[in-house]
């Protein structure tokens, strides 16, 4: 006998104003199942999983990313993959960006799994990225049909990406805008910070690419405040191309974000949560949302977002296997408008055996079964190391330099965002100056190297001109 299952998202939206009045108490995965298709499923007995695999990899950047994240983020590199088998004799595969991921998969939470039902356990955002990623594939696959059948009912038939970077130097954001559109990418995002020169940065990408592509700016909170970023917020509006700025300065600065809208064209993205979602749209501080997690908590905040009428980008990174997984939030979200961010363009490899094509900014939603591509098990057998022990965090430096001839110098000490954190606090560090410079400076072993290091132990290290 064959059991029947739904599992799915109202995707019904109201006016904001009438929202706002309801509240986010009928905002509730259980609660609002209804007028949608149900599933076929196998019996239950053939949903246990038996078995869940995991190898770890260490993918290697392209070249640009390569030289880009090495400041402040070379642990990117490092990936779990999961394999969930089931009873059924069915698999299904999901990964962890293990040292960036909304959350971790534990032993304790595989040996917690394993012997379970995967269909009771698939929901639960507390088991981690890769194994709750691996538990939906594997369950799609069983019942035969895309993972997007079982988080709701299909809205959309593709879906936008953008084309991910760091912080880069002006000439390598040129050159991956124009790789990004030769590629059928119409969106970039990338990080406005005070040491490049956005403006640089800017007047050099925009020769590679026509005024429909559109870059999105992320601040995280550098810009400080309305008074000090707002000849930025307004100079970047100039270029046709500048579409979203993320988080120009604290998202609970309610005041100076409402100053912000109302001073540009440009779209202004916040993390979805600070300040509360109800203030936010109340108050009217940001044009839409981020919004990412595991897939109770990403479909929960997608609902929030469609009914208040705004939009959001799915923010899900990895590889090219968490995009797959990502396209089909995509499918069952009505506002998922603004272009994922997935940062899997990073890699010299997706770990899948085709890569996701876009078509004029889209990506076709996949129909086939369970992901709906399949991994490449030989770049992972390629790219397999041991897992490690913790973060990996080779000793290195970054030094910034200005035109009056003061440096700064970072030290990787500082913590996983050492260049960033304190240029997140008035006084820190040098304001978006023309002109300014970094460069990366690994141990090389001098004397003089060694003095910069135990000089910039405490905290960035001024240099007078």
């Amino acid at each position: 006998m064959r059991t029947r299952t739904t599992t799915a998202i109202a995707t019904s939206s109201v006016n904001r104003r009438r929202f706002l009045k309801t509240g986010l108490a009928s905002v509730a995965i259980g609660g609002t199942m209804h007028g949608l298709p149900l599933v076929a499923a196998p019996p239950a007995h053939d949903l246990v999983i038996h078995k869940i695999d995991r190898v770890t990899v260490e993918v290697p950047y392209r070249p640009i990313p390569a030289r880009n994240m090495a400041r402040e983020l070379p642990h990117w590199r490092f990936l779990e993959i999961f394999t969930v088998h089931l009873q059924s004799g069915h698999q299904g595969h999901g990964e962890t960006l293990l040292y960036y991921t909304w959350g971790v998969t534990t032993d304790e939470d595989v040996e917690r799994a394993t012997g379970k039902n995967a269909v009771e356990l698939m929901w639960d955002d507390s088991l981690g990225a890769g194994l709750q990623m691996a538990m939906f594939d594997a369950v799609a696959r069983a019942c035969d049909v895309p993972i997007h059948r079982l988080l709701g009912a299909q809205i959309h038939a593709r879906t936008p990406l953008s084309w991910w970077n760091i912080d880069t130097y002006a000439e390598d954001m040129a050159a991956e805008c124009k790789e990004a559109y030769r590629l059928g990418y119409r969106a970039y995002k990338t990080k406005g910070r005070p040491w490049f020169d956005i403006y640089e940065q800017m007047e050099l990408a925009v020769k590679e690419v026509p005024d429909e592509f559109k870059i999105d700016m992320d601040f995280n909170d550098t810009l400080l405040d309305a008074t000090q970023g707002m000849q930025i917020i307004k100079d970047l509006a100039d270029y046709p191309q500048v579409d979203i700025y993320e988080s120009p300065i604290p998202q609970g600065d309610i005041p100076g974000n409402q100053a912000i809208r109302k001073a540009t064209r440009v779209q202004v993205a916040m993390h979805y949560g600070t300040p509360a979602p109800k203030i936010a749209i109340k108050e009217e501080v940001c044009d839409g949302f981020v919004i990412g997690g595991g897939a109770t908590t990403t479909l929960q905040q997608a609902h929030v977002a469609g009914m208040a009428d705004m939009p959001f980008w799915l923010q899900l990174v990895g590889s090219g296997i968490t995009a797959a997984f990502s396209l089909h939030f995509g499918a069952v979200t009505r506002k998922s408008v603004w272009p994922a961010v997935n940062c899997h363009q990073l890699y010299e490899h997706p770990l899948l055996k085709d890569p996701i094509r876009l078509d004029e900014g889209f990506a076709a939603i996949p129909e086939s079964p369970g992901l709906g591509y399949e991994v490449d098990w030989e770049a992972v057998e390629r790219y397999r190391v041991d897992k490690p022990a913790e973060r990996p965090d080779p000793p290195r430096l970054v030094e910034v330099s200005w035109r009056d001839g003061k440096r700064m110098i970072f030290n990787h000490l500082g913590g996983v965002n050492f260049v960033l954190s304190p240029a997140m606090t008035p006084g820190n560090v040098p304001y978006y100056e023309r002109g300014v410079q970094t460069r990366l400076l690994p141990d090389d072993g001098s004397s003089e190297w060694r003095d910069l290091y135990e000089r910039s132990r405490e905290k960035p290290l001024l240099i007078a001109g």
